[in-house]
């Protein structure tokens, strides 16, 4: 018999992080994240999410043993965006027993109905801010910085349960070897001479923050499923992107003086993480060190053109500075994603260039 527990203590939170070691021990492509990173972001008085949010957490236990996890909450920012009562699950994990994700997800749709919502979305870790999306084609290779990661057999979960697919996020690569279309390069170079794309600059940080949330939230915002940053939540992100950003793979491109548009690029620390397994102290980051030069895969890990300076090919200029200084830097693939199914802009442009579509992530719904 399955019971579920709601997590109120340590103990009980300790288990709720712990258990994916579990789940993907003997996982190849398994990547540990890392224990410290999870807390903060499950932690109600530290992270930003949870100023706008109610969240509760529950463990799945089988003769006392912790089977299963699943976070369950409403995200007040989201609905009064979209003008809906959506609630949302994440943090999903449970063995491959239809009992145990049965349940939990009957105890999650049990709080959001309580709650007033009139359906469940996910797998959000918390928000399409954050990393969201089950995996349901790419298992052949680990996931990349920021991206989620699980068992096949969490589809069959879902769909046992109801529920409905209601988005494709899409991830394409790119390599080194891949030449850069003689057409998109012409234009490339010859728009490059009258608009500014230039790098990062880190010494105005704080400037730069604020040049990227006006882009982010602009360029965003009529995606489905997107919510504005607060400024709280792109500091925090700002903070705990900042150790490990390349500025030399992020770009602002700039009309007339004025931000248009943004790409950031990150360095795929997740190559390496499995030598901390999940641990920075007192060893992990020694070994991080050790290790940080076998990254040779960048992710792209946003981009953005504001919607007045759209239908420039900006997006395209970005992808092409970032492929240009990307192999300068000794980068021998890219990861361009997570991309919308129905963002068909973007999805022609990384086609058009060669990219291969390699992973693809599903959001799901059922309606109450």
């Amino acid at each position: 018999m399955v019971k579920i527990k709601k997590v109120e203590t340590g103990r009980d939170l300790k288990k709720f992080i712990m258990l994916p070691w579990k789940i993907y021990q003997g996982d190849p492509n398994w990547v540990p994240p890392i224990i410290s990173d999870v807390k903060k972001l499950l932690d109600r008085d530290h992270h930003p999410f949870h100023k706008h949010a109610e969240v509760e957490y529950f463990l799945a236990l089988r003769d006392g043993e912790v089977v299963g996890r699943i976070a369950a909450f409403v995200n007040f920012r989201h609905n009064e965006y979209w003008n809906e009562k959506t609630g949302f699950f994440g943090f999903f994990e449970s063995v491959n027993d239809r009992e145990v994700s049965r349940a939990l997800f009957e105890k999650a749709e049990e709080y959001l109905r309580e709650k007033g919502m009139d359906r469940m979305r996910g797998p959000m870790n918390f928000s399409t801010n954050e990393t969201c999306g089950l995996l349901m084609k790419g298992f052949d290779s680990p996931p990349v910085i920021e991206y989620t990661y699980n068992p096949r057999y969490y589809l069959e979960l879902f769909q046992d349960y109801g529920l409905q697919l209601v988005r494709t996020l899409y991830a394409y690569r790119l390599t080194k070897e891949q030449p850069i279309p003689e057409k998109l390069k012409r234009v490339a170079e010859a728009r490059l001479k009258k608009i500014n794309v230039r790098k990062a600059r880190m010494k105005e940080f704080r400037k730069e923050i604020e040049r990227f949330k006006l882009i982010y939230n602009e360029a965003w915002g009529k995606n489905w499923g997107f919510v504005p940053l607060t400024d709280e939540e792109i500091e925090h992100i700002a903070r705990e992107l900042k150790p490990i950003i390349d500025p030399d793979i992020v770009f602002f491109a700039e009309i007339n003086g004025e931000p248009a548009g943004a790409s950031l690029s990150l360095p795929d620390f997740n190559q390496i993480l499995k030598y901390a397994n999940g641990r920075l102290f007192p060893f992990g980051l020694i070994k991080l060190l050790i290790h940080k030069k076998e990254i040779y895969r960048l992710r792209t890990y946003a981009m953005g053109v504001r919607e007045k300076f759209r239908l420039r090919g900006l997006e395209a200029l970005m992808i092409y500075r970032t492929i240009q200084e990307g192999i300068r830097k000794g980068y021998r693939e890219a990861d361009m994603g997570w991309i919308l199914d129905n963002n068909y802009q973007m999805n022609k442009i990384l086609l058009d260039m060669g990219a291969q579509r390699y992973k693809e992530f599903g959001i799901f719904d059922k309606e109450f």
